[in-house]
């Protein structure tokens, strides 16, 4: 099957962007299939396809109650809406949604994307450190998102110290 397919390009660090997109559309077709493990893994190998836009596609297919609502920052008084932020509206002002136990890997998944397109790159490796259990079948993730960064940080600066590179990729001596 398709699910079978997205576990097997987990363990294989293959990469399958149609054939994922694929999935989320039949279980935006078919709720009740919806299985949180298999959009977790491809969500995280969207990620690991960064800077292309799969991630923002992957995660524009989720259902918003799949994907619920978090406080970006509370000093910013944003939140995090299906496929974007906005500000803050009566409609939050107490909190988000409660979401399910099982809807944590997606929120949390959601919220490294988010810190790695913003550049928070120390954050994201301490967020990630957090959470490794995320990880788990997922082969070769830290080494792409470490490409990606590498590519950022090559756009983005002149020169840099050895040590805030290395901080950067995740504290690489």
């Amino acid at each position: 099957t398709l699910e079978r397919y997205v576990e097997t390009q987990a363990k294989e660090n293959a990469y399958d962007l149609e054939a994922n997109l694929a999935v989320l559309k039949l279980y935006q077709f078919n709720p009740a299939f919806f299985q949180t493990t298999v959009t977790a893994q491809i969500l995280l190998k969207a990620l690991t396809n960064l800077p292309h836009t799969d991630f923002t596609l992957c995660k524009c297919m989720i259902d918003q109650a799949h994907a619920p609502c978090w406080p970006r920052d509370p000093n910013l008084g944003t939140f995090f809406i299906f496929g974007g932020w906005a500000p803050s509206s009566p409609v939050f002002l107490d909190r988000p949604p409660r979401p399910q136990q099982e809807e944590r890997p997606i929120r949390q998944i959601l919220y490294l994307g988010e810190l790695l397109e913003t550049c928070h790159f120390q954050s994201f490796w301490q967020a990630l450190d957090e959470n490794m259990e995320l990880l788990d079948g997922i082969t070769g993730f830290e080494d792409s998102v470490r490409k990606f960064i590498c590519h950022v940080v090559g756009i983005t600066y002149q020169h840099i110290d050895r040590w805030l590179l290395a901080e950067m990729l995740g504290d690489l001596s």
